[in-house]
């Protein structure tokens, strides 16, 4: 029987490549993800998507109550959300505090209730200069509590988390992924706005590959 694992599951490119990388990698993975009050809520809907079409378990998380105590970011608090390029120091204002704390603590929880070993989540190095949750430090640390917090221990798994979206992106190309399946934009309209910082850092992603991004742009 192949080993289980859980994948934090949002949707978005990264962890779309995770997700696929785990099942490659012939894991039975279980497909988690959160609700918790973002503006760009759709990517939710193509998480749904995605995993029906691979008749995977899926579950889908409301814990958007969160926000009456975790605020002050533009993914889930009324301030626009920054355009421009991905690293500028605007960017900070997407920080939703301790989310991915959060997030994989649910996570791990899930996993030891489902007798899995590891979590699965897409933290990468673009993401190291504005999201402290994604930093490898933070990983590190957060492997060493999960190894104590239960009986059963489990590890947090970020296969990428030196690479680039350039790289995860390459990665996933190899492997034959559909790119139009994953939302990344900031904002949650009918399509990608093309400005925020995701957007930017996506369309980057492709250009730097050589390749054309199949979701519709506004700009």
């Amino acid at each position: 029987m192949s080993e289980k694992v859980v994948v934090i599951y949002s949707g978005g490119m990264d962890s779309f490549t995770v997700l696929h990388k785990a099942l490659k990698e012939g894991k039975t993975s279980y497909a988690l993800s959160f609700d918790y009050g973002q503006r760009h809520k759709k990517e939710l809907d193509y998480a749904a998507q995605v995993c029906e079409k691979l008749g995977i378990a899926h579950k889908i998380v409301d814990i958007s109550a969160i926000n009456s105590i975790v605020g002050g970011s533009a993914l889930t608090s009324d301030i626009d959300v920054p355009e421009g390029h991905y690293e500028e120091p605007s960017m900070q204002t997407t920080v939703v505090p301790n989310r991915n704390m959060i997030l994989l603590s649910l996570a791990v929880g899930y996993a030891v209730s489902m007798e899995a070993e590891k979590v699965y989540y897409g933290a990468h190095s673009g993401d190291h200069a504005i999201y402290p949750d994604c930093r490898p430090e933070f990983v590190e640390k957060m492997n060493d509590v999960c190894g104590i917090a239960n009986y059963t221990p489990v590890e947090i798994m970020t296969p990428y988390l030196h690479n680039s979206k350039d790289d995860i992106l390459a990665d996933g190309l190899t492997m034959g992924l559909d790119y139009g399946q994953t939302w990344t934009c900031y904002n949650g309209r009918t399509k990608a706005c093309g400005k925020c910082g995701a957007c930017q850092e996506r369309l980057a992603a492709f250009s730097a590959n050589n390749a054309t991004d199949p979701l519709e742009y506004e700009a």
